[in-house]
C-alpha cells in the first residue's frame, strides 16, 4: 500500500509538472506609442474655443440642414454600415454566451434488435425483468434528460475575446460615425458649389447683355463710320463666346444636383436652394479645441483606439490557450426500456466529469495564432499612429487653408470693384472718342473673369470651413 501510495504522489508530482510546463507561453510586450503632438494649432490657437458644435450649428442654411437630415436618414451607404453595426452587436452576443454553460434538454426513443448468441443478447437474455413483465423484444430504449457543460474560464480567453468584441462592436459605431460625417460634408461640398455654379451662371448671363450692349455700340459707330469692321466682329465673337460658357455652366448644375440627390438617398430632380446670398455666407463658425481632446473627436481616430484595445485583448485570449483549460459535463435523467418505467426513481441516471487538459507537444498552431494576435496588435498600433497624425495635419491644413482663402477673397473683393468701375469709364471714353475698341473689350473680360474668380474663391473658402468640419471629426462628443 505504500508502493502504491508513493507511485501516486509520483504520478501527481510529474502530471504537475508537465502542466506547468505547458503553460509556460511567450511573452510580448507591446512598444508604447511615439506620436507625441503639439500643445496647439500653432498661431490660429489662441483665437479658438474649446467647445465644437454639431452640423446644425456648423452649418445655418435651413435648405442645407434640410438636405443634410435627409442623407442621414435615406443615404444608402448609412444604411449599408448600419446593418455592420447589428452584425457586430450578435458578435457581442455570440461571445457572451461562450463563457457561459451550456444547457441542453433532449429526449430520444430507439429500437435495437441484437443476436441471442451474442454478448450483449447473452446480457439482455439474464435481464432480471420485474414480475409480469414481458421482456421487449425488439429492445427499446426511452430518454429523457437535461445535460451541461461548462468551460471554466480560468486564465479570462472567453471574457476577454467578449470584450474584444463589444469594443470592436463600438468601433463599427465610430465607422459609421465616420462615414456620417464624410455623407454630411460631401452634402455641403455639393450645395455650396451649386450656389456657386448659379453665380456663375448668372454674372455670365449679365456680361452676355453688357456685351450685347457693346456690340450694339460698336455696330452704330461702324454705321456712322468712326468704327471698323474689325472691331464689329471682335465684339461679335466675344458675345458668342460668352454665351456658349452657359451650356457647360448648366451642365455641373445638371450634376450637383443630381449628385445631391443621390446623396440623399432621392431619384434626380431640382434642389431648392437662396444663391442670391452666396457672396455673403460667414464662414467664421469654427469653434475647436487643443488636439487632446479636439481629435478624441474624431470618429476615426476613437475607430483606431478601440481597434487597438480590441486587439490587445486578442493577446491575451491567444495567449490563454498555452494554458490548462477545465471542462465541465454533467448530465440527470431517466433512461428505460418501458415507458412505464421511464420516470421510476430506479431509471435515474446523472453524471459528473471535469477535464483538465494543456498542450504539450505540436503546439505550433496555438504559437502562431499567438504571433497572429501579435502582428495584428503592433498593425492596430501602426494605424492608430497613423490615423492621430493624419487628424492633426488635416486640421492644420484646413486651418491654414481657410485662412489664406478669406484673406485671398477680400484682395479680390477690391479688384471686382476696381474693374466694375473701369467699365463704366472705358465705354465713356469709347463714347468719347478717347479710348478704342479694344480697351473696352479687355475692361470687360478682365471684370468678368475677376468676378467669375471670386466666386470660384468663396467656393474654396466655403469647402475649406466644409472641410475643417470634417477634420474636426464632426462634432461627435
Amino acid at each position: 500500500m505504500k508502493t502504491m501510495h508513493k507511485v501516486k504522489i509520483y504520478v501527481w508530482a510529474v502530471l504537475w509538472l508537465v502542466l506547468a510546463g505547458a503553460c509556460v507561453g511567450p511573452r510580448y510586450t507591446l512598444p508604447d506609442s511615439r506620436v507625441q503632438l503639439p500643445a496647439t494649432f500653432g498661431k490660429t490657437a489662441d483665437t479658438l474655443a474649446t467647445v465644437q458644435p454639431d452640423w446644425r450649428t456648423f452649418f445655418e442654411d435651413k435648405q442645407l440642414q434640410a438636405l443634410i437630415d435627409s442623407a442621414l436618414h435615406h443615404n444608402r451607404e448609412l444604411n449599408i454600415l448600419l446593418q455592420e453595426i447589428v452584425i457586430a452587436q450578435n458578435e457581442v452576443l455570440a461571445r457572451k454566451g461562450e463563457y457561459l454553460p451550456f444547457v441542453r434538454l433532449g429526449a430520444a426513443a430507439e429500437v435495437d434488435k441484437v443476436g441471442e448468441y451474442t454478448r450483449y443478447g447473452a446480457v439482455e437474455k439474464q435481464l432480471d425483468i420485474r414480475p409480469g413483465e414481458v421482456f421487449p423484444e425488439p429492445f427499446s430504449h426511452f430518454e429523457l434528460g437535461a445535460y451541461a457543460s461548462w468551460e471554466i474560464d480560468i486564465w479570462k480567453r472567453l471574457r476577454n475575446a467578449k470584450k474584444a468584441a463589444a469594443l470592436r462592436y463600438m468601433a463599427s459605431i465610430e465607422g459609421r460615425r465616420f462615414v456620417q460625417t464624410q455623407v454630411i460634408a460631401e452634402v455641403a461640398e455639393a450645395y455650396y458649389e451649386l450656389m456657386a455654379l448659379d453665380n456663375l451662371l448668372a454674372i455670365v448671363e449679365e456680361y452676355a447683355r453688357i456685351q450685347e450692349n457693346a456690340l450694339e455700340l460698336v455696330r452704330q459707330r461702324l454705321q456712322a463710320g468712326r468704327d471698323t469692321r474689325l472691331a464689329v466682329n471682335r465684339f461679335a465673337a466675344r458675345l458668342l463666346k460668352t454665351k456658349n460658357l452657359r451650356y457647360a455652366i448648366r451642365q455641373r448644375i445638371t450634376e450637383n444636383e443630381n449628385r445631391l440627390r443621390f446623396l440623399t438617398g432621392q431619384l434626380p430632380d431640382s434642389i431648392v436652394r437662396s444663391s442670391g446670398r452666396f457672396l455673403e455666407l460667414p464662414a467664421d463658425s469654427i469653434l475647436t479645441g487643443v488636439p487632446a481632446r479636439l481629435l478624441q473627436n474624431r470618429p476615426d481616430v476613437r475607430r483606431a483606439e478601440l481597434e487597438l484595445a480590441a486587439a490587445k485583448l486578442d493577446v491575451q485570449s491567444a495567449r490563454a490557450l498555452f494554458y490548462p483549460s477545465l471542462d465541465l459535463r454533467a448530465g440527470i435523467g431517466f433512461q428505460a426500456f418501458n415507458p412505464a418505467f421511464l420516470l421510476a426513481p430506479e431509471s435515474m441516471l446523472y453524471n459528473l466529469a471535469g477535464d483538465l487538459m494543456a498542450p504539450l507537444i505540436n503546439r505550433n498552431a496555438i504559437r502562431a495564432a499567438y504571433n497572429s494576435a501579435n502582428a495584428r496588435q503592433l498593425q492596430a498600433l501602426y494605424a492608430y499612429e497613423q490615423t492621430l497624425i493624419q487628424a492633426y495635419t488635416d486640421v492644420v491644413n484646413q486651418l491654414a487653408k481657410l485662412d489664406n482663402y478669406t484673406q485671398s477673397l477680400q484682395l479680390k473683393s477690391e479688384e471686382v470693384r476696381i474693374l466694375t468701375e473701369s467699365i463704366n469709364i472705358a465705354n465713356a471714353l469709347y463714347r468719347a472718342a478717347d479710348a478704342d475698341y479694344l480697351e473696352v473689350l479687355l475692361t470687360q473680360i478682365e471684370a468678368m473673369d475677376a468676378r467669375l474668380e471670386l466666386v470660384e474663391v468663396k467656393l474654396k473658402q466655403l469647402q475649406a470651413k466644409v472641410q475643417l468640419y470634417r477634420a474636426l471629426g464632426g462634432g461627435w462628443q
